[in-house]
């Protein structure tokens, strides 16, 4: 099996205080793609570069410093790795780092990618609306040249399943009809699939990976699911299992794992 996992970290430093590398070194996944990394390449120096066995690769914030980032975790030494996705404005926020592992006859990757929230104000929503309609065509042309997953914090519950107060969250960024029609158009025009809900297509509240620091949110579970593994259809159809560990407090955000049956670990 191929154990991937996919987790914001809120802060690369901060979830290393809070216990992430005994946790995976006891779950030992074969990958791991993380978002969020709020650092800078002296930081990781000597420290980072390797996490509980394993390799890490990165695409850092260049402009703002201690924001966003990105990383991908593995064993497997990839064939190529590309950081960014092409674009101008987004490159420099470290959004998007993608491993592949090409052999004769098979091409796949692994995306760790970070995509904007909106909640901070109209100026960030209408950014992250500008990252969804040029990512589209990005993922249209992957999907078109190889086999990938896509792990990430994607900012979006795509259905009223996927959030505990979701008539109270129609007018907010996270659950407005723009973003869910973004997701609803990935799924059902570019047939990537929504791994967990292939697997779980009625979990609710279990399936949330995120929770607001706000009130009692995370004790009363009132979270949101936001972190996806997006893949293509043959690789979607090797996912025997799915694991989100809500119990663990490295971040804000929950740990979501998802076991492959693919001759990658192999």
């Amino acid at each position: 099996m191929f154990k991937l996992t996919s987790l914001n970290l809120n802060g690369i430093r901060s979830a290393a205080t809070k216990g992430v590398e005994a946790w995976l070194e006891k779950h030992a996944p074969d990958c791991i793609c993380v978002q969020e990394i709020k650092a800078q390449q002296p930081d990781l120096a000597g420290r980072f570069e390797i996490l509980a066995g394993m390799q890490g690769y990165f695409h850092l914030a260049s402009r703002k410093k201690g924001y966003s980032g990105v990383g991908v975790y593995t064993r497997h030494e990839p064939s190529e790795v590309i950081a960014g996705h092409g674009s101008p404005e987004f490159d420099e926020e470290g959004r998007y780092l993608e491993a592949r592992f090409d052999t004769p006859g098979r091409k796949f990757s692994v995306i760790s990618c970070y995509f904007p929230s909106g909640s901070s104000g109209p100026e960030r929503q209408d950014a992250k609306y500008r990252f969804l309609a040029e990512f589209y065509p990005v993922l249209e042309r992957l999907k078109a040249e190889r086999e990938f997953v896509l792990c990430g914090d994607v900012n979006i519950a795509h259905k009223e399943i996927d959030l505990k107060n979701w008539k109270s969250n129609q007018k907010n960024s996270g659950f407005l009809p723009e973003e869910r029609a973004w997701m609803t158009r990935v799924i059902d025009e570019l047939a990537l699939v929504d791994v967990y809900r292939h697997l779980h297509p009625a979990t609710t509240g279990e399936a949330y990976t995120w929770w607001s620091n706000r009130g009692q949110a995370y004790a009363k579970n009132v979270g949101w699911r936001l972190d996806y593994h997006l893949a293509t259809p043959a690789i979607a159809a090797l996912a025997r299992s799915t694991s989100i560990y809500k119990d663990e407090k490295f971040s804000d955000h929950a740990p979501i794992t998802v076991e492959y049956d693919t001759p990658l670990s192999r």
